[in-house]
């Protein structure tokens, strides 16, 4: 594992072969989003989509919380200990706070969520910008913001009801309060459970399982799954899949996909 030197105090950001693992560290604050997170979950979020060596990523934490959301205390006292440059980041960038919580300008390449313990308010709003999602049998869940008399501004409001059904959506927008790992599962919020301490093993498997796969094929069923939603009509959706598809079918990968089943042997697809 490679650490890059995009990393910061609380946001480390590594890589092993096409993998990025983006890994919040705060622990003593329950991983609450500061600054100095949110600057490394931008720069890695960027990377991904820069670097054409890297196939996805995964996001996880350290310790026993994997995020309590915002740091309400560094709110209310004015982003004081913001860095010299993630404010002048933020004067080039207005939007990278919701870059990093990958409510804007979500990187194209599929991410990967392993969450142990509590992940509430932005730690489960930020859950929603990610495309994959394995939680310890004891994870928590919770868009809480409604008992501290704030809104979810990280995209809960419309990502949620697109991504579980309506009235659950409004059951936990609305009430503020935890759900189990147990209810996120039957609900549709994550894929698996797996006992704790064990997500990140999870995670590295799906990783690898899609690392396997067509890198352009990966890509443009990637987008098509986030772009093609209910709000568009079946027969748009399903022209715009087409447009994605056209390239994908015309690729050498396309081809060596098709010659390494006919020779029962594993493709070696190259991105082409």
């Amino acid at each position: 594992m490679q650490e890059l030197d995009i990393s910061t105090s609380s946001c480390l950001v590594e890589q092993e072969e096409g993998v990025l693992f983006v890994t919040l560290n705060r622990p003593e604050a329950k991983n609450a989003f500061n600054p100095a997170m949110l600057l490394g979950m931008y720069r890695a979020w960027r990377r991904l989509d820069e670097d054409p060596a890297l196939r996805c990523a995964i996001l996880t934490a350290r310790g026993n919380t994997f995020c309590a959301g915002m740091d309400l205390k560094a709110g209310a006292e004015g982003d004081q200990g913001a860095s010299e440059e993630f404010m002048a980041l933020m004067a080039e960038v207005p939007n990278l706070h919701w870059q990093a919580l990958l409510r804007d300008n979500r990187p194209a390449k599929p991410l990967i969520l392993a969450v142990e313990g509590y992940a509430l308010a932005g730690g489960t709003e930020i859950l929603q910008g990610t495309d994959i999602r394995v939680a310890a049998e004891d994870a928590v869940f919770g868009v809480t913001e409604v008992a501290r008399g704030l809104y979810p501004m990280a995209g809960s409001t419309v990502r949620l009801r697109r991504q579980i059904p309506y009235c659950l959506a409004a059951e936990m927008l609305l009430c503020g309060e935890h759900i189990s790992a147990q209810q996120a599962l039957d609900w549709g919020l994550v894929n698996r459970l797996v006992a704790p301490g064990s997500t990140l093993q999870a995670a590295r498997e799906y990783a690898a399982r899609i690392c396997a796969n067509a890198p352009l094929a990966v890509a443009a069923v990637t987008r098509s799954l986030r772009e093609h939603q209910e709000c568009m009509a079946e027969e748009d959706a399903m022209l715009a899949s087409d447009a994605l598809a056209g390239p994908v079918f015309a690729s050498a990968d396309a081809r060596e996909g098709m010659r390494a089943f006919k020779e029962k042997r594993p493709a070696q697809f190259r991105g082409e």
